[in-house]
């Protein structure tokens, strides 16, 4: 994904309420139907216009045993099921898997180590039977979008409709909470791991009816007006409609928000081509540590419902210390590219109004706190969480700023503690 130098809104940046879900509901009387037919009528409406939808599109699941077991990304997946999240997917060991099992040992009310101890693994027992993966096949409907690579220069991205990905690979990697190198390394050859060529040259499918793999393709952007750099320029993408892939086990089963319109079907779009439910617990009061790179939601009951890895500041921006509020919740925001609030950016530099999207600065969610200039957000660079700076402002992956956008609101009070 895109990497920027720039991570805060500027002061013009307007501050955009989330709206709550508006259920589309059939009118009676006059059109001669009852209530209940006129909301079978309406879900009906809404299920063919999600057939059409590539971030709607139904994932097709082929079973086929994994060639290993992958028991530290069965832990990962199991910590992103139950909100304690470990940032990337993918099966190593690190700051954010260890602040996972910390949230998930807090809640649990398990000494907090942070560690896989003996305590730990007889309190995630019951989630043993979780297969780390799932083979699925990639929509055909996805063959459908548009990607295309995101420029350099600021004042090209402000050219573009969105900020969108730029492969197929890309988008495939955010559904399913890891990178596209994890998922290279999962499909090795372009095959799920488990459906390994024969020693012939033919495909050994273990699963009947599971089709051979076409070589990998070279996708070509369309070059963005006014960009000469991006002209010409190739992204060879691993993976296409169609293919079966393996992935890690998370986004499955999970109910996303009916019956939307307008900005709220975007976010509803949104959220699924993140593999993020709709429905999340509401947090009373959300906590960051800058020392050590979490952030915690707790309920109105001050139990822990939610903890994530996180970026924090810098020696040059550091976190703002203190309590703040928060004033609103934008989904799928704009940005305002203002050098004058980035000591690494030039002044003579122009503004720019920078379009939404998932590669933007701030990724899908900004969540603007009462500290002029500083708010909670993701990012183009999930991989990067945790790993580097910000300039103060609090950073986190995409799917995980959106759970959070849908339990915080005005009324939840944030600390950001050293």
């Amino acid at each position: 994904m895109r990497r920027f130098a720039f991570h805060t809104l500027s002061s013009n940046t307007p501050r955009l309420a989330a709206a709550a879900a508006a259920l589309l509901v059939a009118s009676c009387g006059f059109n001669g139907t009852d209530p209940d037919e006129g909301e079978r009528q309406a879900d009906a409406a809404q299920v063919d216009q999600r057939s059409t939808d590539p971030d709607f599109a139904q994932w097709e699941e082929v079973e086929l045993a994994d060639a290993e077991a992958r028991p530290q990304m069965q832990l990962q997946v199991v910590l992103d099921q139950q909100g304690f999240t470990p940032g990337v997917i993918d099966g190593k060991e690190g700051l954010s898997t260890a602040n996972a099992l910390k949230g998930f040992q807090e809640a649990n009310g398990l000494t907090v180590t942070g560690e896989l101890d003996e305590a730990t693994r007889q309190a995630l027992a019951r989630w043993s039977d979780v297969p780390a993966t799932r083979v699925v096949r990639i929509p055909e409907s996805w063959g459908q979008i548009t990607f295309a690579p995101v420029p350099d220069e600021p004042a090209d991205q402000a050219q573009m409709e969105q900020l969108g990905y730029e492969t197929l690979d890309e988008k495939l990697a955010e559904r399913f909470h890891t990178t596209i190198e994890v998922l290279q390394a999962m499909n090795p050859g372009g095959q799920p791991a488990g459906n390994q060529p024969s020693a012939a040259g033919t495909q050994g499918n273990v699963a009947e009816g599971v089709p051979a793999y076409p070589p990998r393709t070279r996708v070509t952007p369309t070059p963005q007006p006014g960009s000469e750099a991006e002209a010409g320029r190739a992204t060879r993408a691993s993976f296409r409609p169609g293919q079966l892939i393996r992935v890690p086990n998370v986004g499955f089963g999970i109910e996303y928000a009916s019956g939307a319109a307008g900005d709220d079907a975007a976010w509803s779009r949104t959220l699924a081509s993140l593999g993020v439910a709709a429905d999340q617990p509401k947090a009373a009061r959300v906590v960051v540590d800058k020392s050590e790179s979490w952030l915690k939601a707790y309920d109105a009951d001050d139990k822990l419902i939610a903890m994530f890895t996180v970026t924090t500041g810098s020696e040059r921006d550091p976190l703002p210390l203190g309590e703040w509020g928060i004033n609103a919740v934008a989904h799928n925001p704009p940005f305002t590219y203002n050098p004058e609030l980035f000591w690494d950016v030039p002044n003579s530099e122009d503004k720019q109004q920078l379009p939404p999207g998932p590669n933007s600065p701030v990724g899908v969610v900004w969540i603007d706190i009462t500290k002029e200039h500083y708010g909670i957000h993701g990012t183009p660079e999930p991989q990067n969480i945790g790993r580097t700076q910000s300039h103060g402002c609090v950073r986190l992956t995409n799917w995980d700023a959106a759970r959070l956008a849908g339990m915080v609101d005005s009324s939840t009070q944030v600390l950001f503690q050293a």
